[in-house]
């Protein structure tokens, strides 16, 4: 059984020879020859999310995890613009979406028909590939079969080979519900795309070579490139230094992994800050989630910078001299084991390291805040987890400590905004069928709180919502604190907490506010995986922002 209408049944079909399994569907009306079809067919996975914008941000977390399109299937109207920014997150994050926006057919745009919309090219300054598709009343429209064919076709291979999202609008004409007991269409695989793969210019090798302070810096890798015999061979030259992030899932005992750690405290030291600049930077992986390193290499000037990697290159610097499209271990390859002489990385590894040693002590003696429980779930996570990291503070707090090497993290750094963050990580948890922890915070839980209205939370799916009551990332910023205005149109202060959200949506709530409480909460929290758990710990909201800033000053 599916459905009658012809060009709805090219898109089933050749979703089903591309291999494009997931559908997302929001219900609608207008969507029905599309949801018929695909919820009829066993080949498909199929989900219902009412909300779309929370649709969107869960059909990206299972493409991130299967590095593969999932595809979204709205109604006509503003269900597809609330899809708009987790397909902003999908295209510079660089996850392959597919977005199916049904619409009245053409001559119905405004003349006042209600949920009608200029449908078409809406995502224009977002997308990869977008395209409308022709309505088909009969198979002897065969310009018509071939136009489709060919436009879905290169939805799927752009997609694939440019890792991104792309938009297929499908007007409907009524009557939309009527069904046959099967196609009888062919379709054509058609126009795969080819990797596109660049060589190393030689330039670059004469400028490695003569560099005697290289910077590497590693920043969003999913999935993981390197193994630690590539890390091994990057690190055995004393003129390269490695800058690690969170999100680069690298772990290597001769890597910087906290940036801010080792920038803040000489920031302004100018005979320190000026030994550090590099002659040569390299970028491996998507956006650097480090704002010090990024206005260090920008207040320098840095002459030269390469990305290295099959996917998009930023000038981050506005200095980018090439993007080297190869993949990362073929880069290494070619690099010469000739070294020049340096003490580039030893004096800054051993930097770090004192920076390291002075850490204890600090903790030791801080409040119960944001900083010591992020302090203490580092310490305490389970290994071989997927964990997703909530953005603003937590990405930021997560940066100044040392990943578990069991982990797979992974955080919304396209947009780096904070919807969405709970949806995404929902949606990993489905598609990788890990054990998944979000941690994240008060105004990103509760802005996507419709993120936990479905039916697919896996049982051992939990949520670490650190709660300041408001956004505390504003007190760490520059600017007046003190300000009437500051607590409600920037930090946004609030009493909420998730305890009826959890009840309503059958997830079991705790919450803490001391350092006492938090061992036997722990317990609770991480054993017992018959349903989904949310921890909510509260932290003093007046303090958090001093403490964060007395740890770079304490290292100084």
């Amino acid at each position: 059984m599916t459905t009658a209408i012809l060009h709805a049944q090219q898109i089933i079909l050749l979703f089903k020879k591309r291999g494009v399994k997931d559908i997302i569907i929001s219900p609608g009306s207008r969507n029905a020859p599309l949801t018929i079809g695909f919820t009829s067919d066993p080949y498909f996975n199929c989900y219902s999310i009412v909300d779309e914008r929370c649709a969107g941000h869960f059909a990206m977390g299972i493409a991130q995890q299967l590095q593969k399109p999932a595809a979204l299937l709205c109604t006509s109207g503003s269900a597809l613009l609330n899809y708009y920014p987790a397909v902003t997150e999908a295209f510079y994050s660089e996850i392959p979406l597919i977005i199916l926006s049904a619409d009245r057919p053409p001559h119905k745009i405004d003349i006042g028909d209600g949920q009608t919309i200029r449908q078409q090219h809406v995502y224009a300054n977002h997308i990869l590939f977008d395209a409308q598709l022709q309505m088909i009343a009969n198979t002897s429209q065969k310009e018509y079969l071939v136009t489709n064919e060919r436009a879905i076709n290169k939805a799927i291979n752009t997609a694939i080979s440019k890792h991104g999202p792309v938009h297929l609008n499908i007007p409907f004409e009524e009557p939309l519900y009527n069904k046959v007991d099967h196609s009888l269409l062919e379709v054509r695989v058609m126009d795969v795309l080819k990797d596109e793969t660049t060589i190393i210019p030689q330039e670059f090798f004469n400028q490695w070579n003569a560099a005697s302070r290289k910077l590497v810096i590693l920043s969003t890798l999913n999935p993981p490139v390197f193994e630690k015999e590539d890390l091994d061979q990057l690190t055995s030259d004393p003129s390269v230094l490695v800058m690690s992030e969170v999100s680069s899932n690298v772990v290597h005992d001769k890597i910087v992994w906290g940036i801010d750690t080792l920038i803040a405290p000489i920031e302004f030291d100018d005979e320190q800050i000026a030994a550090l600049q590099p002659d040569l930077v390299v970028t491996i992986g998507g956006m650097i989630v480090s704002k010090k390193i990024k206005q260090y290499l920008r207040r320098f000037e840095t002459k030269t910078h390469y990305h290295i990697g099959k996917r998009r290159a930023y000038d981050t610097f506005f200095k980018l001299t090439a993007h080297i499209k190869m993949p990362p271990t073929k880069w290494l390859s070619h690099l010469s084991n000739d070294f020049v002489s340096s003490d580039y990385q030893e004096h800054w590894l051993a930097h770090f390291q004192n920076y390291l040693e002075k850490r204890p002590a600090y903790f030791e003696q801080i409040p119960w805040s944001d900083m010591r429980v992020f302090q203490r779930v580092f310490d305490q996570l389970p290994d071989n987890i997927l964990l997703q990291l909530g953005n603003s503070s937590t990405i930021r707090y997560a940066q100044l400590f040392q990943m578990n090497p069991t982990h797979r993290v992974y955080s919304n750094r396209g947009t780096s905004g904070i919807d969405g963050c709970t949806s995404t990580a929902i949606g990993a948890a489905v598609g990788s069928n890990q054990q998944t922890i979000l941690i994240t915070g008060d105004i990103s839980f509760f802005y996507d709180s419709n993120g936990l209205w479905n039916n697919y939370i896996p049982s051992n799916f939990k949520i670490i919502l650190v709660n300041n009551s408001g956004g505390g990332i504003f007190r760490i910023l520059p600017g007046e604190k003190d300000e009437d205005y500051f607590a409600t149109y920037f930090e946004t202060k609030h009493e909420l907490n998730a305890s009826d959200l959890c009840h309503m949506h059958k997830i079991e709530y705790q919450n803490i506010d001391n350092e006492s409480a938090f061992a036997k909460a722990w317990e609770t929290f991480i054993n017992n995986n018959n349903k989904p758990q949310l921890l909510e710990i509260f932290t003093p909201r007046e303090i958090n922002d001093q403490i964060l800033l007395d740890y770079f000053k304490y290292l100084k």
